[in-house]
């Protein structure tokens, strides 16, 4: 069996809300690690690469490179099997 995560834009920062899609590192069809870089995002303080949170394959992007979005927009599904080991999201990426 397997099963399609969403992954969201993660909080980068205390004060920080949204950020700008710079640039894809994976496509769709890609197989995912856990904690493997998958875009990079922009703010008016600081770059930062967004993580995986699971291991699968990238199914749909869901913003386009030059995007503004939201903490906790969704970004990418993944499709993963149901016994795929999922990584901690952390609370802040720096």
């Amino acid at each position: 069996m397997t099963a399609i995560i969403e992954v969201t834009l993660p909080k980068l920062g205390e004060s920080i809300v949204g950020a700008t899609v710079v640039q894809w590192l994976k496509n769709v069809g890609d197989e995912i690690s856990i904690d493997e870089a998958l875009l990079e995002v922009s703010t008016d303080k600081v770059n930062s690469e967004i993580p995986s949170p699971v291991a699968g394959v990238l199914k749909e992007l869901l913003v386009q490179e030059d995007e503004e979005i939201e903490v906790g927009a969704p970004l990418v599904k993944i499709e993963v099997s149901e016994v795929a080991p999922v990584a901690p999201l952390p609370e802040t990426v720096m």
